[in-house]
């Protein structure tokens, strides 16, 4: 079947939403998250979908904020997306339920195959679900559960999909990422390293490791751009944010390292992946 990371197609979409002025306010879906600066926060999102559109060359579509949705710039917890298919994900938190409408409905504006959970038992975010380009890890966390995890397995039947224990209050994708297709990155704490240590017993393909000082750091998008010919791109955090790691990151010399900032966001539970939706095949016009 290849060589692990061929399943990370070639991107060609982006999908973001716009930062409303209530998740400054620290409204954040009822969590009680700390107020943050609106002008910073939008500032870093509107770099990070100048990259994603400039830098990578993909197509941006961006949903406009909406007021009733203070977290809904972290539309990666919407969805999952491989291929053409879709899965609109459950998300723990109630509140959060109604961010996943706009995106299903821009998926769907994109050709993709939508896949629905009906089970009112699972929940499931998306930042908990790791795909390496052979197959899955599903994280069991305060966000997901075993139902959510199985839905997956229903869902991205061509794949083994494998769940692993994440403690604490982290998503999965807050702990480890891609870092190439035959690379895994992974944070320094010991539920990080746990989590890796949980996937290298699951796994039946070998993987690379290079662990980074912050878990925050391993919450990176590794990208293989639309143009024949161009090296792929790690998009991580960058800009003056976590600067041991970004040393560390440096040993990744198979990829193009993409820097952006997220500090700001990043006080309302956003990491990179959180903060877009790419889609790794060119969707049915």
């Amino acid at each position: 079947m290849g060589t692990p990371g061929e399943g990370l197609g070639r991107c060609s979409h982006a999908l973001i939403r716009g930062v409303p002025e209530s998740l400054a306010s620290g409204e954040g879906a009822g969590a009680g998250l700390p107020s943050l600066d609106l002008a910073k926060a939008q500032r870093e999102h509107g770099v990070l979908g100048g990259k994603l559109r400039q830098r990578l060359g993909l197509q941006l579509l961006e949903l406009p904020p909406e007021e009733s949705l203070p977290l809904g710039p972290l539309l990666g917890d919407t969805a999952v997306i491989q291929g053409d298919t879709a899965l609109i994900t459950r998300p723990w938190s109630p509140a959060r339920r109604p961010e996943v409408d706009g995106v299903r409905k821009a998926l769907q504006d994109l050709g993709l195959r939508i896949v629905e959970i009906g089970d009112e038992t699972a929940t499931l975010d998306g930042t908990d679900v790791l795909f390496t380009g052979r197959e899955f890890f599903v994280g069991l966390s305060k966000w997901t559960n075993h139902r959510g995890a199985e839905i997956v397995a229903d869902t991205f039947r061509d794949f083994a999909v494998s769940t692993v224990p994440v403690s604490g209050p982290s998503h999965l994708r807050g702990l480890c990422g891609m870092g190439g297709p035959r690379t895994v990155v992974a944070g320094s704490s010991d539920a990080a390293q746990k989590a890796v240590r949980a996937m290298a017993v699951l796994t039946d393909h070998p993987y690379a490791s290079l662990t980074l000082p912050d878990d925050a750091a391993a919450d990176c998008l590794f990208l293989r751009p639309g143009l024949p010919g161009v090296a792929p791109f790690l998009l991580h955090r960058g800009g003056g944010d976590l600067p041991n790691s970004q040393e560390a990151l440096q040993k990744l010399s198979d990829v193009t390292l993409v820097p952006v900032s997220c500090s700001e966001l990043e006080k309302a539970g956003a990491g990179l992946s959180s903060l877009c939706l790419v889609l790794s095949t060119r969707p049915h016009s």
